[in-house]
C-alpha cells in the first residue's frame, strides 16, 4: 500500500489554509469594492439629474396678463383662451398655429401654454439647482430682490404632469416632452414589429434546422460581430437603404403621401430594428438552447415532425426568454441617438407623429438638443427629460423581469 502523501500536514497545512483564506479575502474585497463603486457612480448620476430638475427660478412677465383678460388665469376656459389668442395674435401667427392644429381641437392646457408663451411672455432672470436652492436659499432671495426687484421667485419642479403632455417649444418654461415620448414609442413599436419575427425565425433556423458546418459557423460569427458594431454604422446603413433606396416606401409615396420624404419615423424604426436584430437573434438562440433535449426526443418518440416539435414544444418553452431578451434589446434602441441623427430626426418639432410617414423626434434627440443650449433653463428641462427616459427604460426592464418570472419554468 502506498503511504506517500503529497498533501501538507500539521503546521504546513495551516499555513497553506491561511494563505488561501487571505487570497479569498482579497478577492472578496475587490469584488465588494467594484460593487460599491458601481452603486456610488449610479447614485451620483441620479443625484446630478435630480439636482438639475428642481430648484429656484426667477422670472418676470413681459406683459401683464390683465392686459388681455380680467378673468383670473386659473378660471379661463378653453373657449375664452381661443378667443383671446385670435384677438391678440397677428393674423399670420394665428393662421400658422391653426394650420398646425385647429384651435377648437386643442386642449385647455395647450391653449393656456400658448397664451402664456405668445402673449404674456415670461422673461427668465435666473435658475438655480436644487442643492443651491436648499443650501443657499437666503442668499438667492437676497440676490433676486436686489438685482430683479420686479421678478417673482419660486421653487419649481421642472418635471410635472404638464411637462409630460406639452409639445416642444422655443421657450424652456413652456416646453414639454410629449412629442418626443410619442416619437420614441413609435420607434420602439416599429422596431419590435420588424425585428422580433425575423430575429426569432432566424434563431429557430440556426438552432433547430441549420446543419453544423463551416457556412453556418461563419453566419453565427458574423451575427455575434454585428451585435458589437457601433450604432452610427447602422445609422449610415439606414440612410443609404431606408431613406434613399426605399424612399418611395418609407416616404409613403406608394400610398399617396405627397408631403413627406424618406426621413420619416418608418425609416428610423426600421433602422432601429436592424440595430437590435443581432441581439434578438443571439438572445433567442440562448433561450432555445435552454429547452431540454428530452422534450425534443419525447416529441420525436411519439411521431411528431421537427416542425411540430418546434412549434408545440420548443417555441412555447423558450418564449419567456425570447421576450425578455427582445425587451432588453429594445432598451438599447430607446436610448440611441447617433442613428436617429443620421437618418434625419428633427431637433425641433411641435407636431405629434400621426403615422409611420410623419417627421419625428425622440427623447434622446430632445435631451441632446436641450443640453447644447446656453440657457440654464434648457439644462433644467433636459434633466427632467432624462428622468422620463430613465423611467421608460426601467419600465421596459421591469417588464422583462416580470415576463421572465411569470413564464419561466424550472427543469
Amino acid at each position: 500500500m502506498n503511504t506517500n502523501n503529497h498533501y501538507p500536514q500539521g503546521q504546513d497545512f495551516r499555513h497553506v489554509l491561511n494563505a488561501r483564506y487571505r487570497v479569498a479575502t482579497v478577492w472578496q474585497t475587490l469584488f465588494l469594492s467594484a460593487l460599491l463603486i458601481a452603486i456610488i457612480s449610479l447614485m451620483a448620476l441620479i443625484y446630478n439629474v435630480v439636482d438639475g430638475a428642481f430648484g429656484y427660478i426667477a422670472y418676470e412677465y413681459k406683459n401683464d396678463p390683465s392686459e388681455f383678460t380680467s378673468t383670473p388665469l386659473a378660471e379661463l376656459t378653453q373657449e375664452e383662451l381661443a378667443a383671446i389668442l385670435k384677438e391678440n395674435l397677428s393674423s399670420g401667427a394665428y393662421k400658422k398655429l391653426n394650420n398646425e392644429q385647429p384651435m377648437e381641437k386643442r386642449s385647455q392646457a395647450d391653449l393656456f401654454t400658448l397664451f402664456m408663451e405668445r402673449l404674456v411672455q415670461l422673461d427668465t432672470k435666473g435658475t438655480w439647482s436644487m442643492t443651491d436652492s436648499l443650501m443657499n436659499g437666503e442668499e438667492i432671495r437676497a440676490e433676486v430682490a436686489k438685482k430683479y426687484p420686479k421678478a417673482q421667485l419660486e421653487f419649481r419642479s421642472w418635471l410635472t404632469p404638464q411637462f409630460l403632455v406639452t409639445p416642444m417649444s422655443s421657450k424652456a418654461e413652456f416646453a414639454g416632452v410629449r412629442t418626443a415620448v410619442l416619437g420614441s414609442l413609435w420607434l420602439v413599436g416599429i422596431a419590435i414589429l420588424f425585428a422580433l419575427p425575423i430575429g426569432t425565425g432566424a434563431a429557430i433556423y440556426l438552432q433547430e434546422y441549420a446543419p453544423k458546418n463551416w457556412f453556418t459557423s461563419i453566419i453565427q460569427t458574423n451575427i455575434n460581430n454585428l451585435a458589437g458594431v457601433p450604432s452610427i454604422v447602422y445609422g449610415m446603413l439606414g440612410l443609404a437603404i431606408f431613406v434613399r433606396v426605399l424612399e418611395p416606401l418609407t416616404s409613403g409615396a406608394l400610398f399617396g403621401v405627397t408631403d413627406s420624404n424618406g426621413r420619416t419615423i418608418l425609416s428610423a424604426g426600421l433602422t432601429m430594428g436592424v440595430l437590435v436584430l443581432p441581439l434578438i437573434i443571439i438572445n433567442a438562440q440562448e433561450a432555445i438552447k435552454a429547452v431540454p433535449d428530452s422534450l425534443r426526443q419525447a416529441a420525436y418518440g411519439v411521431g411528431a415532425t421537427r416542425w411540430q416539435t418546434v412549434w408545440y414544444h420548443v417555441l412555447p418553452n423558450s418564449l419567456p426568454g425570447i421576450l425578455t431578451g427582445s425587451i432588453l434589446a429594445l432598451s438599447r434602441a430607446l436610448g440611441e441617438t447617433a442613428p436617429l441623427i443620421v437618418v434625419g430626426a428633427s431637433t425641433f418639432i411641435s407636431l405629434d407623429p400621426s403615422g409611420p410617414f410623419s417627421k419625428f423626434t425622440a427623447l434622446p434627440i430632445q435631451i441632446y438638443q436641450w443640453t447644447t443650449r446656453a440657457q440654464s433653463e434648457f439644462h433644467a428641462i433636459a434633466a427632467g427629460a432624462i428622468i422620463v427616459l430613465l423611467v421608460l427604460l426601467l419600465s421596459l426592464n421591469a417588464t422583462a423581469v416580470l415576463l421572465r418570472n411569470r413564464f419561466q419554468r424550472r427543469w
